[in-house]
Formats: structure tokens, C-alpha cells, sequence
């Protein structure tokens, strides 16, 4: 049968990325307690174009991502090389979002229970791989201003810490999820009983934080990893006595 995608374009414009997006697989990832987590991912991938090539094939993204069975650089690397070999392409680009599980203890009566966290890789490769790794965790924010003016309480709300860093060596998610958590007010969980309420109440209170504190604090845990190269930090808070959120963002070596 005619390959039209391989049809030549005379209208000399180069692609940067071309491929599917929003495909799901069952995947597995590194998990530090149990060495192996299941999930499934959502997943986009894309290669570059030439200016002269009409298309890609678009059902070979597919072919060869089923074959990736385990999230690692390593696989990560590896299947974007596939790529690039069979999509006879300079340079190939993934993005792989997952539920990411951990486990978590209540702080007073300590009952277990899972609190999922999103996360996600970034990779592109054209000589060298550059690989992102990136995870949103909720939290609790306490209003320094609202705490200082108030009789009678502070207003607090669920934020969202977003971390994105490069990394030299292995970093655990639960690395950057510590960071996030010790940078807020409080951590979030997803059971407690009366006494871990008022525990936590309490203890928002007693550590109130800006979403500018929030950033500033992953920012300085974040720089002494020295297993991380780059990173960069938003923290959005969906307030609860506003109709609209507020928000902090800072990434390494931005001076102002």
C-alpha cells in the first residue's frame, strides 16, 4: 500500500514535535518501600519532522511504547532511542504523568492509610538525555496576615506544591515529597480521627506560611540536594476566603 506519510513537503517548515497524546499503559515504577509500584500512565510522545517529510506513523508511538513495561532513565532512554531509530528522527521527546502512591500515618493515633500524588517525567533526547522529574503535592497553608489581625483563629487552605528538578542521581519521590510537605504548614492526609484534627489545627497555626514562604523553603531544602542540578518550585494556594488563588513560583539561579 502507498506510504503517504512519507510523501515529500514542499512547503520547507520543519516540525519540532509530532506524535500522539494522552495515551494510557499499565506501567511500573521505582517505589522506595516495595521496590515496585503499579500504576498506569498517561502518556504523550513525539519526535521531530523534517521539512521535507509529509508525516509521521503515527500507530508506531504505540508500537513502541507498549514495549516499556518499567519507568526508569534507563527505559526512559531506551524507548526514546527506539524512536528515533524507527521514526528515522533527530530528536525525540515523553512525557509520563501517573497516580504515584505513598503510604501515610495519621499524627496522633497513627492509623495507615495511601495518599496518592501525582507525578511525572519529562524527557527529550537528541544527543545527550535530559531528563525532568516532576510531582504536585497537597498541603496545608496557614495566613501569616490573617493569624496576626485575627481574634479568633486564621483562615487556612489546601495548597499545591509543584515540583519540577533534574537530576544527576537517583532522587526518590519521597524525597520531594518531604520537601514540600516540611515547607507548608502542614502536610495533608487522608484519614484522620478527632485527636490527628486537632493536632493538625493546632499545629497550622502555630507554623503559619505565605505561598511565598512555601517556595522559598522548598527552594533552600531543594539547593542543598546535591543530587539535584536544577529545579523550580510553584506553590498555589486555593483560598478559602477569596474567590480566586494565589501563587509563588521560583526555579535555580533566578535573581532578580
Amino acid at each position: 500500500m502507498e506510504d503517504i506519510q512519507k510523501q515529500i513537503d514542499t512547503r520547507n517548515i520543519a516540525l519540532k514535535k509530532v506524535g500522539i497524546k494522552d495515551f494510557k499503559w499499565p506501567i511500573s515504577v521505582l517505589d522506595k518501600e516495595n521496590k515496585r509500584q503499579d500504576t498506569i500512565a498517561q502518556i504523550d510522545a513525539a519526535v521531530s519532522l523534517s521539512h521535507d517529510i509529509k508525516g509521521t506513523h503515527m500507530s508506531r508511538f504505540v508500537e513502541i511504547i507498549k514495549k516499556m513495561k518499567r519507568v526508569s532513565p534507563k527505559s526512559i532512554e531506551e524507548t526514546l532511542d527506539d524512536m528515533t531509530k524507527k521514526l528515522d528522527s533527530k530528536s525525540a521527546y515523553m512525557k509520563i504523568g501517573f497516580d504515584y502512591f505513598i503510604k501515610k500515618v495519621s499524627p496522633v493515633t497513627e492509623i495507615k492509610s495511601l495518599t496518592d500524588i501525582r507525578c511525572y517525567y519529562k524527557a527529550t533526547k537528541e544527543e545527550k538525555l535530559k531528563l525532568l522529574m516532576g510531582i504536585s503535592v497537597p498541603v496545608i497553608t496557614l495566613c501569616p496576615c490573617s493569624k496576626a489581625i485575627s481574634e479568633f483563629g486564621a483562615h487556612n487552605q489546601r495548597a499545591i506544591v509543584d515540583i519540577l528538578v533534574e537530576m544527576n542521581s537517583r532522587v526518590w519521590i519521597e524525597e520531594i515529597v518531604k520537601i514540600a510537605e516540611e515547607s507548608s504548614s502542614s502536610p495533608v492526609y487522608p484519614l484522620l480521627k478527632r485527636k490527628d484534627e486537632k493536632y493538625i489545627t493546632e499545629q497550622s497555626y502555630l507554623n503559619p506560611r505565605f505561598v511565598e514562604d512555601v517556595a522559598r523553603e522548598a527552594a533552600l531544602k531543594l539547593e542543598k540536594n546535591k543530587k539535584i542540578d536544577w529545579y523550580s518550585v510553584k506553590v498555589e494556594s486555593i483560598e478559602s476566603i477569596h474567590n480566586h488563588s494565589a501563587f509563588a513560583y521560583t526555579e535555580k539561579g533566578y535573581i532578580l
